[in-house]
């Protein structure tokens, strides 16, 4: 179906994140691994345009990016439409600028995109509560980028709390051409877990929390030794980035990105300079009213009001 008067469009922003500390503390009975993580939203973001049309069928077209398996955009799209009930053409031009396979939850952030976006266009509302349940199913950093910002995540790391915004930071992130394998990591991550291991994870994660991960205390990612030890040039990034003066350098997720904090951006700007055989963004923190009220600007022709989620305007 062509586009015309009962088209609605939307320019949207899907942002990276950061894992500010990751510990995997065991292997639940459902095969999934407990986590504890800080969450961060960060400045680096795919664009995202969308064109909602109403139809008598449901189809759903993504231009712009290589085709990719199992695209979590159609099956947020997909789920959405089942949730409202609804039927329509709904069009796609993904432009991709989070790096994939890196840690920083692209996919998952433009299927919150998704989420988010698509109810204000069909002029319908679904409560957060049942999009956070939406999201969990399409994966475990979604509903994170339902929410934004800086959070406490526990279980699969879709059991979220909100904690202070961490401190801005002149922050320098090194997306390498290494496809990490989360698969592979758990894989050699559960090896090594222990019982005894867990209390001093705990305890640990606790005071980096109630530090407000502070660039003092160490903070630990639990994936590193073993991502480090299957791709060798990561902890070489990680080390020259220290040697250029980093206060603190460390992987994110489950790699390989990995992301540096400086004391003054004219030393993030010399380490940024210095790595030209490198893909490098500098980034800035989101707040969670920064990461709202971005959402607010971009969907500002559709909705009314300040609520989370933006609510449309053309609901009665």
């Amino acid at each position: 179906m062509g586009a015309g008067d009962t088209t609605r469009r939307a320019g949207l922003k899907a942002y990276a994140k950061l894992n500010v500390g990751l510990r995997v503390l065991y292997k639940r009975p459902d095969n999934y691994h407990e986590l504890r993580t800080v969450f961060q939203t960060i400045s680096l973001a795919d664009r995202l345009d969308v064109a909602f049309t109403p139809a008598d069928g449901t189809s759903v077209t993504i231009e712009g990016t290589p085709e990719i398996p199992d695209n979590l955009v159609e099956r947020a799209t997909r789920l959405v439409l089942e949730e409202l009930s609804l039927q329509a053409d709904v069009r796609f031009l993904l432009k991709k600028h989070i790096p994939s396979g890196a840690g920083l939850g692209g996919g998952s952030s433009d299927a919150a995109a998704v989420l988010i976006a698509l109810p204000v266009l069909a002029g319908r509302v679904i409560p957060m509560e049942r999009l956070l349940v939406l999201g969990a199913q399409l994966g475990s950093d979604v509903p994170f980028f339902l929410r934004g910002g800086t959070a406490l995540g526990l279980g699969r790391g879709e059991e979220l709390y909100p904690l202070p915004d961490l401190p801005s930071q002149h922050c320098l992130l090194v997306a390498p051409n290494v496809h990490s394998s989360t698969a592979l990591a758990y894989g050699d991550l559960s090896r090594g877990l222990t019982t005894n291991a867990l209390q001093n994870k705990l305890s640990s994660f606790q005071q980096d929390v109630w530090s407000g991960v502070d660039k003092s205390v160490p903070v630990v990612n639990d994936f590193e030794k073993v991502v480090f030890s299957r791709h060798p040039e990561l902890p070489a990034i990680r080390d020259r980035l220290m040697d250029s003066g980093a206060t603190f350098a460390g992987m994110t997720g489950s790699g390989s990105s990995i992301f540096a904090f400086f004391d003054s951006e004219a030393s993030r700007k010399r380490t940024e300079a210095s790595l030209p055989d490198q893909r490098t963004f500098a980034v800035s923190f989101l707040s969670r009213a920064q990461y709202r009220s971005r959402w607010q600007r971009a969907l500002k022709l559709h909705t009314k009001g300040n609520e989370w989620p933006p609510r449309n305007r053309y609901d009665r």
